[in-house]
């Protein structure tokens, strides 16, 4: 009698890290991994595993709301605002209102309003000149992918060449929405 067994079981091995992939705690060990790890970690990945990442992350909401006090705003008689569509996969969602707001102390902030997103590791808001990540204005981790955001934007950024807001995620270069600025 010949017993046959499989075992499947997906080893990605970085510099630093040896991680599996395929259970929660194996997601939990991707994601405790530093962040350049991560981004090491996804090279090698297939899209098979990245997938079992996401899956498991879309599935974790944080919510944030941050206020933005009218006190403290400078009217605009034309405001740069977009509304966010999806990445068109069917599976990156975004929604919600990304629009620029200028303060009276001279300052300049991205707002999201009512933003819901589809979660995922290393997610970053962008400014950008398309819908692709490679010339871009970092504007920090997204917050949370539920609720209203505030994020500081440069002093001297040019929002008539970066005027796409993206929702990216930098371990695996996947765009989950954007939003156009215009007036």
């Amino acid at each position: 009698m010949i017993f046959t067994g499989l075992i499947f079981s997906v080893v990605l091995v970085t510099t630093k890290t040896q991680v599996s992939f395929g259970t929660s705690s194996n997601v939990q060990n991707f994601m405790s991994m530093t962040e350049e790890q991560r981004i090491q970690a996804a090279l090698n990945m297939t899209q098979d595993e990245k997938q079992v990442i996401m899956n498991k992350i879309s599935k974790q909401n944080s919510t944030v709301y941050e206020n933005m006090s009218d006190s403290t705003m400078q009217p605009k008689p034309q405001p740069l605002i977009g509304n966010f569509i999806d990445a068109g996969d069917g599976f990156h969602k975004a929604e919600g209102i990304a629009k620029v707001i200028d303060l009276t102390d001279g300052r300049t902030f991205l707002r999201l309003e009512n933003l819901k997103t589809t979660n995922g590791p290393d997610l970053y808001v962008y400014l950008s000149t398309g819908k692709e990540a490679s010339d871009i204005v970092n504007l920090g981790r997204l917050k949370g992918n539920i609720g209203n955001q505030n994020y500081e934007i440069p002093i001297g950024t040019d929002l008539s060449k970066h005027n796409t807001v993206l929702i990216w995620c930098k371990a695996f270069s996947t765009l989950f929405g954007s939003a156009q600025l215009t007036f």
